[in-house]
């Protein structure tokens, strides 16, 4: 009878504990890959690909320190299209918000990224930073540099850089921002370059050949902002469906040639 009693509450307990046990050890797993996944795809230009403009020709004497910067010609990195897959170089394709991040990527592998000068251009020309890092700018050309953002939410800067400067300057940039930031010399006014600020880490800029790809997305839908400076919003919606554990390899985006022309 005095165990008849008591196994009932025994087993009771034990249920309880186990489903208690259980809940903790969830917890205490790192969150599952099949949580999240990952999407690449590519932009590229519809129609014939315009001849790449010359910002600075070479031995131009009327160019500010010409010595340096004219010592070679300078291309206009607004526009690179690559001649055999005419994929679009340096289109941003970002998240605006994110609600969920994975573990990983939750602090950035980097506390700095790097932005250079080099022959009188900007390197790279499209950067994507986040709030949790600090951009180191540099110089390596032998004359002045000027350093001047553009930011819609965080605080302008403007500096000026040494010759060879290769200890730099870092940058904070604390709050994401809506649209890639435009960043000029205003010494040598044809330099220009853009950084995309974000607090996570779903962005990317479109590679040679205009392939993209982000990592560890949240398993759903996402609307992801598509930016590029000769175009503005290629696409402010562009909807993206990932599957959990999956690479989503999206279809091929063509952007007419006229795009490039309205802007």
């Amino acid at each position: 009878m005095v165990r008849a009693r008591f196994e009932p509450r025994f087993f009771r307990r034990m249920h309880r504990g186990g489903i208690l046990f259980s809940l903790l050890a969830l917890l205490a797993l790192p969150a599952s890959a099949a949580e999240y996944g990952d999407v690449s795809g590519q932009f590229v230009f519809e129609g014939e690909i315009p001849e790449r403009e010359v910002l600075i020709q070479k031995g131009d004497a009327g160019a500010k320190d010409a010595a340096v910067c004219a010592a070679d010609a300078i291309p206009s990195d607004a526009l690179l299209v690559d001649p055999e897959t005419k994929g679009i170089r340096n289109v941003f394709v970002y998240l605006l918000r994110a609600s969920d991040v994975h573990p990983d990527l939750r602090k950035s592998a980097k506390e700095e990224v790097v932005f250079d000068q080099k022959g009188c251009r900007f390197i790279p020309h499209a950067l994507f930073v986040r709030t949790d890092q600090k951009v180191r700018v540099l110089s390596d050309d032998p004359v002045p540099h000027n350093t001047h953002t553009f930011p819609l939410r965080n605080q302008a800067v403007n500096f000026l850089l040494q010759p060879n400067e290769r200890v730099g300057s870092p940058v904070s940039v604390a709050l994401p921002e809506l649209l890639p930031v435009q960043v000029k010399c205003d010494i040598h006014t044809w330099m220009s370059a853009y950084w995309l600020v974000l607090d996570h880490p779903y962005a990317a800029i479109t590679d040679e050949q205009g392939k993209f790809a982000i990592e560890k997305l949240p398993a759903g839908t996402h609307k992801l902002r598509v930016w590029h400076e000769k175009v503005g919003y290629v696409d402010r919606e562009y909807e993206v469906t990932v599957e959990a554990g999956n690479t989503t390899e999206l279809p091929p985006v063509k952007v007419p040639a006229a795009r490039f022309e309205e802007k």
